[in-house]
């Protein structure tokens, strides 16, 4: 019986593994979604910048605070550290600091849409497990909310 219980047990968390993981990638790809569509719904290049400068700054914290959590693997932590390196090259891509050209204002929104397809293709390169994941998307909400 208890031999049952487990393998049932395994094959119902194999199952809803696959969808948590999709909705969580989903989740940080809508934060920077979120954030594009403001900017885009903004007319003030100054609000447009504060805005993603504010979106970056946001999602390195809370990747930091979840990096830092004695949870979180070695594999996780490595998968949090490139994708802060991702975030902070956009930060000083849009300020124009550390070798970069700044963003004109012109385009800011063709930026913000840059930054939200770099996520999404980042999700195909940065490994991170469905716990780890799970944390950034609580801290997300509990920081924008």
């Amino acid at each position: 019986m208890k031999a049952r219980t487990v393998l049932g047990s395994l094959v119902l968390i194999s199952v809803l593994v696959l969808p948590v993981f999709a909705a969580g990638t989903g989740q940080l790809q809508g934060y920077f979604s979120d954030a594009s569509h403001r900017v885009k719904a903004t007319v003030d290049p100054a609000e447009k910048r504060q805005i993603l400068n504010n979106s970056f700054e946001s999602m390195s914290a809370v990747l930091g605070v979840v990096r830092s959590l004695p949870l979180v693997s070695k594999d996780d932590v490595a998968g949090i550290d490139h994708a802060r390196a991702a975030i902070n090259e956009k930060k000083d891509e849009l300020a124009g600091t550390n070798g970069y050209a700044r963003v004109p204002d012109a385009r800011l929104n063709a930026f913000s849409d840059y930054v939200v397809q770099d996520m999404e293709q980042a999700d195909q390169v940065i490994t991170i497990s469905v716990v780890t994941l799970l944390l950034i998307i609580i801290l997300i909400v509990l920081i924008v909310k």
